[in-house]
């Protein structure tokens, strides 16, 4: 019995060692490019994505949003806070936002690019530029929960908002 305990803690160690070590040895910075067509125009895309105060309405994971100035916001998933401002704006093609916690295991930006699709809608790309600190979360980020799992998501739900 203590045999059988002694190699569970053994095979227990060796994997968060290894998960450790993978996570260090993979780059802190990744890059995450995605598309989706949504049925607006540029113009109410581009609304949609600016108003952060929404979010909570049509953004998955995001429970509640503080305003904290006009370019400066906080969004609340439930575990944490996280702060964003605008880094860049030119309406109604190009945003740019940026994490401003320095407390959090990653942070980035994300650039998000509108263009006139086909029928009269949009295609929305957007690009995150994201960077994970601590090696475990890396490895989770990278190998588990995978880097464009948010991206998708948020472009998922976009397209379902502008239907």
């Amino acid at each position: 019995m203590i045999d059988v305990l002694l190699v569970a803690v053994g095979a227990l160690a060796t994997a968060l060692i290894g998960v450790v070590v993978i996570g260090a040895l993979l780059p802190t910075a990744h890059t995450v490019t995605r598309s989706a067509s949504v049925a607006q125009p540029p113009d109410v895309v581009w609304k949609t994505i600016r108003d952060v105060d929404g979010y909570p309405s049509w953004r998955p994971g995001v429970r509640s949003v503080k305003r904290l100035a006009d370019e400066r916001w906080q969004e609340y998933d439930g575990r944490q806070l996280i702060t964003f401002e605008v880094a860049e704006a030119h309406p109604p093609t190009l945003l740019v936002t940026r994490i401003v916690d320095d407390n959090l295991p990653f942070g980035g930006t994300w650039t998000y690019a509108v263009t006139p699709g086909p029928d009269g809608g949009s295609t929305v790309t957007v690009t995150e530029d994201g960077e994970v600190y601590n090696p475990v979360f890396r490895f989770v980020s990278r190998f588990v929960l995978g880097h464009a799992t948010t991206v998708d998501r948020y472009l998922k739900a976009l397209a379902g908002r502008a239907a």
